[in-house]
């Protein structure tokens, strides 16, 4: 791969498994130092790997998004280190299917604080900053599921789906200043996000029903770099996102009625 961001630095949130990993491979590819956030414990060896293979400067820091003040401890560890980062990858998530009734209170924090509140402030900081060298990108991760208002993924469709009105508006008010923000909308991607068997996810992706997770990272960073507004990944997905809106409520209840409330009496 060409190292066209040879001299560069992105900041990866949720960086040390999944897609998050899966970008920090990809910007290191291409020469990119990263500043690796994560609140796993292998943060700090896929840090060393990442640095070893590429041979690009990685800093790891580990941060939990959802303790309040966060984004202050971020942005005091780039300064005190002298970083300037000319790119931002707001990836770290998370994502369960139940009922929202049956949904514990921390776990509804947990999707405000990460898909909301540490979204918006990071954009927010690394925005005026950018703005204020004149240059930056910044890639937010929303979902196919923001079209999507299914049973069982009301606290995911919902904050995934801030997350893209909130990327597109914000796109159009940095875009003078010489800086891009584009939202990511993956679907069908071969993670174990669903729990899908290995098996099944190798057949999906040989028959075009899923796709790999680096195939869908190499094109949102492509997409990121070219200041796209919004990146769906696949026809397939951009045609579902009629065909879902249509669904009519007799096919909605019969997922919570075979998917949620079987779960829920077992």
């Amino acid at each position: 791969m060409k190292r066209d961001l040879e001299g560069r630095l992105a900041v990866v949130t949720g960086a040390s498994s999944g897609i998050g990993l899966c970008f920090c491979r990809e910007m290191a590819a291409r020469g990119c130092a990263l500043v690796m956030i994560s609140n796993q414990d292998s943060l700090e060896g896929c840090a060393d790997d990442i640095k070893r293979e590429y041979n690009v400067e990685t800093y790891p820091f580990y941060c939990d998004l959802t303790v309040f003040d966060s984004v202050e401890k971020i942005l005091s560890f780039l300064d005190s280190r002298s970083l300037y980062p000319d790119y931002l990858v707001n990836n770290a998530g998370i994502f369960s299917f139940q009922l929202l009734t049956q949904t514990p209170e921390r776990k509804i924090d947990c999707f405000i604080d990460l898909h909301v509140r540490a979204v918006t402030m990071l954009s927010h900081a690394f925005a005026k900053r950018f703005s204020d060298r004149g240059h930056g990108r910044i890639l937010n991760m929303s979902s196919m599921s923001c079209w999507m208002p299914m049973p069982g993924i009301a606290m995911y469709s919902a904050t995934k789906a801030y997350i893209r009105v909130f990327s597109r508006a914000l796109h159009y008010e940095v875009k003078d200043s010489g800086v891009t923000v584009t939202v990511a909308c993956p679907g069908g991607i071969a993670t174990d996000l669903f729990g899908l068997p290995d098996h099944l996810k190798r057949l999906a992706v040989r028959i075009g029903a899923l796709q790999t997770p680096e195939r869908f990272v190499h094109k949102a960073v492509n997409k990121m770099l070219k200041g796209k507004k919004q990146y769906i990944n696949g026809l397939l997905n951009r045609f579902s996102i009629f065909f879902v809106s249509i669904l009519p409520t007799p096919v909605r209840m019969l997922v919570k009625h075979k998917m949620l409330d079987r779960n829920i009496t077992r």
